[in-house]
């Protein structure tokens, strides 16, 4: 695929630098995410994925560099536009960040409440449909969260991230904590829902079977910089440390194999 026919960039981040104190996390890092693709970011602990997310979300600010998130340039970016933009992206945080004292329906019409005018039965009936859509019974609605699996709080957690109809959804650890069934039903979810909605789709996660089964590319970080980027496959064959610690040893090899059978279903 050449420049010509790429799909537009929904995300691009040029010499992005970020420090904490005399600590370099990233060093004049160059990324691009492609329109309706599921984009992951993997890299050892310390390697800077979770520092890089936070920024793409405005939720901190780069050393240097520029960072365009949906055609909107961070530099100088005003509290309004931050706000709007917000409010076209969706975050499911690791460790689903729901409110403990509401309801999963009234965590995940949350957003609706605070960003519409919409009536309070039509936001239930909208983050019904939602948790529908993340697979869970509408019974699950009137649960707390303290009430819910693994499992359900994953699923709780999109439901939110979708509440707004973004065009672009974040997804941190998708899996992490899941038995493998479990897992393998969001692996399936996350393809699903970019095929139904369109959705450009970034992932942070460690889990090799998503990795493998669900992203289109996969970006390593480590030292500071993108140590390979490309499908699964193209990467298998690159020879750099930070990116064969993905491949080398029975899970990498089981995780690509199993990847075949997954994607032939």
């Amino acid at each position: 695929m050449n420049a010509a026919t790429a799909p537009a960039a929904v995300i691009e981040i040029s010499q992005l630098t970020t420090r904490f104190g005399s600590h370099v996390v990233h060093d004049d890092l160059d990324l691009v995410v492609r329109r309706g693709e599921i984009f992951a970011l993997v890299g050892g602990s310390g390697s800077g994925k979770s520092t890089l997310l936070r920024e793409m979300i405005l939720l901190q600010q780069p050393a240097a560099g520029s960072l365009r998130v949906l055609g909107v340039d961070y530099t100088g970016i005003a509290e309004a536009a931050a706000h709007a933009l917000r409010q076209r992206w969706g975050v499911m945080f690791q460790s689903g960040g729901l409110f403990g004292s509401l309801t999963v329906r009234e965590n995940v019409g949350l957003p609706l409440r605070e960003h519409t005018a919409l009536a309070d039965r039509l936001i239930d009936e909208i983050a019904d449909w939602k948790l529908a859509l993340s697979g869970l019974e509408s019974t699950v609605g009137g649960q707390y969260p303290a009430e819910l699996s693994g499992g359900m709080m994953k699923r709780a957690a999109l439901a939110r991230a979708l509440v707004l109809d973004p065009e672009l959804l974040f997804l941190d650890e998708p899996t992490a904590g899941l038995d493998p069934t479990g897992a393998a039903e969001v692996d399936q979810l996350i393809g699903e829902l970019r095929r139904q909605f369109d959705l450009s789709i970034v992932i942070i996660t460690h889990d090799l079977d998503l990795l493998w089964q669900v992203t289109d590319r996969v970006a390593v970080l480590g030292d500071g910089k993108v140590q390979g980027l490309g499908p699964m496959a193209e990467l298998a064959e690159l020879a750099a440390p930070a990116v064969q610690a993905y491949f080398t040893g029975p899970r990498g090899r089981a995780a690509e194999k199993g990847s075949a059978t997954w994607k032939a279903k």
